[in-house]
């Protein structure tokens, strides 16, 4: 019994109470469970995680990628959904958690809502701007058609394209048009013939397929679809439904047509107008060149009539006359532009002038030469009075001068050195000595030199002096006055 008691009073671990819970509410809940609540704290990281709330509850919602992808609303705050999925007890974070696989919304049906919210979304990426749309190509050489190959769309296209111009290649990209496959399978099929459809010489894509209710034609309302749509680097043209529907992959398409026959007709020219367009230029072409032609005969016929034609050598002398005269010409150009260079060169050098720092130095050197003008007679009077006394000193030294004593019969002599003779005792015999006189000097040599003794005023008469005077001579310096004793 106590053993009883005791296996009954086990308690449970944290896991398998977590473990009972889970079970409890499966087998409670039942599979699946369709939830209604306002949508609230939407976070978007991949899997999509939001809370549904009413007025006395809250729930942690969670839908994975794989679901959401194949969602055709994205919940926001404040909008009320019906949310179907399974209840889940997620033991390590202790949460109760709705794994949502569908969403629908309260008060207007899931397709419309979707498709509204869609279009607002890419109308504010500018998807469906006029602008961005690419023009189709005139005479389209390949033209790929992505449609389902069973369909009566693809014959539609197939004939009218036979009928306008079987010259134009058409290459057929089977896929599905309905489904949940089918969005993937378009949006596949344009991103490949974006890739190499350039490369393979196809110049525009025809997307198109019958009527069908707004769920038959939901794989071109997908966003993937439209993406793929309006990054293709091919114009497209997009056919879908009858012509009071309307898909997004017709909103964002280069052209959106009511038919796939009216497709047909946008991208496929027809033959027979380009036949007439042909003809009407081979018409407009030939009569073009006969009015060339006419034009080319009257100019040779013409240029026939010249004297030149007949006589090259007069074109020669033609050529050469207006070379002659363009070559006058040319000089007689050059000669004023010559002209009117250097003028406009003199101008610019008197405005030059006048702003030269020599014009300054000028106007300062010529305040100079004033001023040294009037230094200069100023100077001049002093040299005036100087020379005045100079010239009464000269008179008064004139009046002095050894050469007026020698005027007056007086004469000194020197020895040949040009010293003084003082005394007769001075020279020696044999010596030659000088005597100044008023008109010239005398050289004499000296006989006898004592005290008593006196010179010979002319040489012997062998001896080959002559006793006539000579002219003075610089050769000796004259005696200073200080060294004279003529008084």
């Amino acid at each position: 019994m106590a053993a009883k008691k005791s296996r009954a009073e086990r308690p449970l671990t944290v896991s398998e109470l977590a473990a009972r819970v889970d079970g409890t509410l499966k087998r409670a809940m039942g599979d699946p469970v369709r939830v209604v609540g306002e949508v609230s704290g939407f976070r978007d990281r991949t899997h999509w995680y939001f809370d549904l709330k009413d007025a006395a509850a809250v729930i942690s919602c969670v839908v994975f990628a794989s679901s959401a992808r194949k969602l055709k609303i994205r919940p926001e705050d404040g909008l009320e959904v019906i949310a179907r999925g399974r209840v889940e007890f997620w033991a390590k974070g202790g949460k109760l958690s709705l794994l949502c696989d569908t969403l629908e919304p309260v008060g207007e049906g899931a397709i419309d809502l979707a498709f509204r919210k869609l279009c607002d979304e890419l109308r504010a990426l500018r998807w469906f701007d006029q602008s961005r749309k690419r023009p189709l190509p005139l005479f389209p050489r390949r033209v790929a058609i992505v449609t389902s190959e069973t369909g009566a769309a693809l014959q539609d296209v197939l004939d009218t394209a036979r009928k306008r111009c079987p010259a134009v290649d058409l290459d057929i990209v089977d896929v599905r048009v309905q489904g949940e496959s089918a969005a993937p399978e378009i949006t596949r099929a344009i991103d490949r013939l974006s890739a190499i459809g350039p490369g393979l010489g196809i110049d525009a894509i025809i997307l198109t397929r019958g009527g069908g209710s707004k769920e038959d034609l939901w794989a071109f309302n997908e966003r993937d679809a439209a993406r793929a749509i309006h990054e293709c680097s091919l114009p497209i043209v997009a056919a879908i439904g009858h012509e009071s529907d309307t898909t997004i992959a017709e909103l964002v398409a280069d052209l959106r047509c009511a038919t796939p026959t009216q497709a047909a007709v946008a991208v496929i020219p027809d033959r027979e107008a380009l036949a007439r367009q042909l003809d009407s230029q081979r018409r407009t072409l030939q009569a073009d060149m006969n009015r060339r032609l006419d034009l080319v005969r009257r100019r040779i016929d013409a240029a026939r009539a010249r004297p030149w034609m007949r006589d090259p050598r007069r074109l020669l002398d033609h050529i050469g006359e207006r070379v002659h005269e363009r070559a006058k010409t040319l000089q007689r150009v050059l000669n004023l532009r010559l002209r009117s260079s250097r003028s406009r060169l003199d101008r610019l050098a008197v405005r030059l002038d006048a702003h030269r720092p020599a014009i300054i130095h000028a106007r300062l050197q010529a305040r100079v030469e004033a001023g040294r003008h009037d230094l200069e007679r100023a100077m001049a009077r002093r040299l005036t009075d100087a020379r005045w006394r100079i010239r009464s000193g000269e008179r008064e030294i004139e009046a002095i001068a050894p050469h007026r004593v020698l005027d007056r019969g007086f004469s000194w002599t020197t020895t040949g050195e040009g010293r003084l003779i003082r005394a007769a005792a001075s020279v020696a015999p044999g010596e030659i000595i000088r005597t100044r006189v008023a008109s010239g000097e005398i050289i004499s040599t000296v006989n006898k030199g004592d005290g008593g003794a006196h010179g010979s005023d002319a040489p012997a008469a062998d001896s080959p002096r002559s006793s006539k005077p000579s002219n003075p001579r610089p050769r000796s310096t004259p005696p200073r006055p200080d060294q004279m004793d003529l008084f």
